[in-house]
């Protein structure tokens, strides 16, 4: 026998059609944790993009400071004969960088991930070797090592770039060497390397067709990440008289405020359209593999 007394048609709203248990009359109120469940992610974005957007804008006011308020420090960087030059060096520097560290990282990385897995422990104690050494001690050391025959290397400007560039593809495989592992971890790198075996591919062909559209996401990130440290990079540039960004910025930093900060603000910006271009050859690549 079923009793409907009064506590059961509070329960089912319109009558007892509704179905045991649904609750009626006023809106349900949501339970407190939700609202902090839902709220706390945008929390997140916004601190994050106050963190990364009030410097911009710090900077920004500051190069809008010269001369009471007008573009005056950016016309005058803009028409510095020297910036452009330092900036294309910088950035064939960093292309060039991460092409030598794509090429000793990647092969090096899958080589051990597929026949030597022990050995990851010690090639990745090797990769943190320039978080230990110094940029002065590693600069002065290949200075010594690279300015006298046999190795005479850095007579001319051009050589000692070479040099240069070596020593930043070192400063990157921390970066570069953890991301490609990861995206090799990712993967079945035997299953993936047998298939390609059984189809007649050679180890060039494996690596550039298979490996690298695999993991070409973490190549970018490691590629990022490169990059930004060359355009940035000011101990080993100055050491080598290298006429990069990195030493041009330092000597207007300490002379003229203003048109460095507005330097800053274009180095950034050209930053982050060359990481964008990267990021769209990439993509394209691997979209044709």
């Amino acid at each position: 026998m079923t009793i409907a007394g009064p506590q059961s048609g509070s329960l089912t709203g319109h009558g007892a059609a509704g179905g045991p248990g649904k609750p009626t009359g006023s809106n349900p109120i949501p339970p407190q944790g939700s609202l902090v469940r839902r709220l706390w992610p945008w929390l997140i974005v916004v601190l994050g993009v106050v963190y990364f957007v009030t410097p911009l804008l710090g900077t920004i006011r500051l190069s809008l400071r010269h001369n009471n308020g007008t573009w005056e420090a950016w016309r005058l960087i803009l028409g510095n004969e020297q910036m452009w030059p330092a900036f294309g060096q910088s950035i064939v520097n960093g292309l060039a960088t991460i092409v030598v560290s794509l090429l000793i990282i990647v092969p090096t990385a899958y080589w051990v991930a597929l026949k030597m897995p022990r050995l990851r422990p010690f090639i990745e104690f090797i990769t943190l070797l320039p978080f230990v050494i110094p940029g002065v001690v590693l600069v002065l050391a290949l200075i010594r090592l690279y300015s006298a025959p046999p190795l005479l290397l850095t007579s001319t400007y051009n050589s000692t770039r070479i040099v240069m560039i070596c020593a930043y593809a070192a400063l990157s495989f921390p970066y570069m060497y953890r991301s490609v592992d990861n995206g090799l971890r990712s993967i079945d790198v035997r299953s993936l390397t047998e298939a390609a075996q059984s189809l007649g591919a050679g180890w060039p062909t494996i690596v550039t067709k298979v490996i690298f559209p695999n993991i070409r996401l973490a190549i970018l990130s490691g590629a990022l990440l490169t990059f930004a440290i060359v355009l940035g990079e000011l101990t080993i540039a100055l050491y080598m008289a290298q006429r990069t960004l990195a030493p041009f910025m330092a000597d207007i930093v300490r002379n003229k405020p203003f048109e460095a900060a507005a330097l800053t603000l274009i180095a950034f910006s050209v930053t982050w359209l060359a990481l964008g271009m990267i990021s769209y050859v990439t993509n394209r690549a691997g979209r044709r593999a």
